[in-house]
């Protein structure tokens, strides 16, 4: 089955038909974006599914462009040097990749400060780039819908922090709410007199009047900005949490108190080396920390969620036509993985139409990752025979796939590896195991199974592969193949029914139909 044969199908179930393909979202395929913070300067190349980009070149400078700024009213000069040169390197790379013209923001630093102007007109006249100077409350309003590329039915409050301000913004029903912006970035905390004590009142003062302007935010908190990651790093390293990937990463109110502890009684260079922070980040960590704390006190979210998009996920957002932001993340990425590196894509519907009867009473947000696993199921064949289940599962669990929590991760990396083996024990993945339940981790296992024993029934396009019925409470599985199917189910396909039969803990019915 082919893509076009795929998308001239109607009917694509409860997730929809991928919309990566179409014009709109080809119009979006490669976006370059640069943040000009007043800590970092970083350009971002996306590329890929439109609605769950790649991130086909990532950079990362750090500039320092607002240290000092609240004593002297100017940008830092060897910050305003550096981050010249760096825009001047990024804009010869997207000359060299041939892209559109690169979409540039400035900040906190650059809004403030009284040669802001000056520096926007050096950029664009020795590099040809326009510098879009956006104020705090679209610097919020962007970093929120950042988020909502990534979680597109989230809700709560986002917290954006900088090297100079601090954003707050409220997001529901896929639309943001109220935004404000403060002085709360560490550069400007670091220059307040009175020492800690001093940075604390301030800190506590200015939450205050944030929390009568915002109102009560007792759901969600999302955490954006390299702030809030490197102290995510950190409390990681704090817990011994096995797996390192960021976005989506979860800490409670708790969690803060004890982490910001732990900062305050390690030494520095031995916690940044072991957590993977830079030098510049790390000194600006315990005064975020101390923003943390007292902001969680005030707002007392049920819960905190590390946001790896922000800003320039949040232009990229901004670009979308409506249908493509109402789409899945998840589904739209395995989508164009499928078509991209799949040997028939197009086969992960049928899969998925195939394995469906055993998961009829799922919940939906375990039925979209039944149907990635499926439009997943292939595309790691080009791997050696010998380590296809492990790639299969390091890419479920580390890839650059929006929507999913944890737990989901491994959910849908112990189905993908189940997928080429039977078993699971004695691999350098075990640890991360404990982030699903017991009872996920056996639907993985059957959910792994039957892609496993179904990958063996490819036919020609459109013709019946055969069906699977499930009755969980008889505790049967029936398996009806057409006659002209009766060749594929060979000693091999008969072996990985017999594992999924066992799996399931069930007894096994095999109909041949003329």
């Amino acid at each position: 089955m082919n893509l076009q044969t795929e998308t001239a199908t109607p009917d694509w179930g409860p997730l929809g038909r991928p919309l990566f393909n179409e014009p709109s979202a080809r119009a979006l395929s490669r976006v370059g974006v640069v943040d000009v913070g007043s800590n970092s300067v970083r350009m971002v190349v996306f590329d890929g599914a439109a609605r769950s980009p790649a991130y086909f070149y990532n950079e990362k400078i750090m500039c320092g462009l607002g240290a000092g700024l609240s004593e002297t009213g100017r940008l830092n000069p060897e910050g305003r040097e550096r981050a010249l040169a760096a825009l001047e390197r990024f804009q010869y790379l997207a000359r060299g990749l041939e892209m559109p013209p690169l979409h540039v923001v400035a900040t906190a630093a650059v809004r403030d400060a009284e040669d802001g102007a000056a520096f926007c007109a050096e950029v664009q006249a020795r590099t040809g780039l326009q510098v879009q100077v956006i104020r705090g409350t679209e610097e919020a309003r962007l970093s929120a819908q950042g988020v909502l590329l990534g979680w597109p039915g989230a809700y709560g409050l986002i917290c954006d922090i900088g090297g100079s301000s601090m954003e707050l913004a409220e997001i529901g029903g896929g639309k943001v709410g109220r935004c404000v912006t403060s002085s709360l970035g560490p550069l400007k905390l670091r220059d307040i007199k009175g020492g800690r004590r001093g940075r604390k009142a301030a800190i506590k003062e200015t939450l205050e009047e944030l929390r009568a302007q915002m109102g009560p935010q007792r759901d969600r908190l999302f955490l954006v900005g390299g702030s809030w990651r490197a102290i995510a790093r950190i409390d990681m390293v704090r817990r011994g949490y096995p797996l390192k990937v960021l976005h989506e990463y979860r800490m409670s109110t708790k969690d803060v108190r004890e982490t910001a502890k732990f900062i305050e009684q390690s030494d520095p260079e031995a916690l940044r080396a072991e957590a993977g922070v830079s030098g510049a980040r790390m000194a600006l960590v315990p005064y975020a920390a101390d923003v943390l704390v007292r902001l969680v006190r005030v707002f007392k979210p049920k819960d905190i969620a590390i946001s790896s998009y922000g800003i320039r996920e949040g232009l990229l957002y901004e670009q979308m036509p409506q249908r493509l932001r109402d789409r899945d993340p998840l589904i739209e990425a395995c989508h164009f993985a499928e078509n991209k590196d799949a040997r028939l894509p197009g086969f992960g519907k049928t899969l998925f139409e195939f394995v469906s009867p055993l998961f009829k009473s799922a919940p939906p947000a375990r039925l979209r990752l039944v149907k990635a696993a499926c439009l997943l199921h292939d595309v790691s064949w080009r791997a050696h025979p010998d380590y296809r289940a492990e790639v299969c599962f390091d890419n479920a669990t580390r890839a650059n796939l929006g929507g999913l929590k944890h737990s989901e991760r491994v959910f849908l990396g112990l189905a993908l590896l189940h997928r080429y083996r039977n078993k699971r024990e004695g691999n350098r993945f075990e640890p991360l195991y404990a982030l699903l339940d017991e009872k996920g981790q056996q639907e993985a296992e059957i959910l792994g199974k039957a892609l496993r024993f179904g990958a063996m029934l490819w036919m020609q396009p459109d013709a019946p592969m055969g069906r699977l019925r499930w009755f969980p409470k008889k505790k049967q599985l029936d398996l009806v193949l057409p006659e002209q199917a009766e060749p594929l189910f060979g000693e091999v396909a008969q072996a990985r029914l017999k594992s999924l039969t066992s799996a399931l803990g069930a007894d096994l019915s095999v109909t041949i139909r003329g």
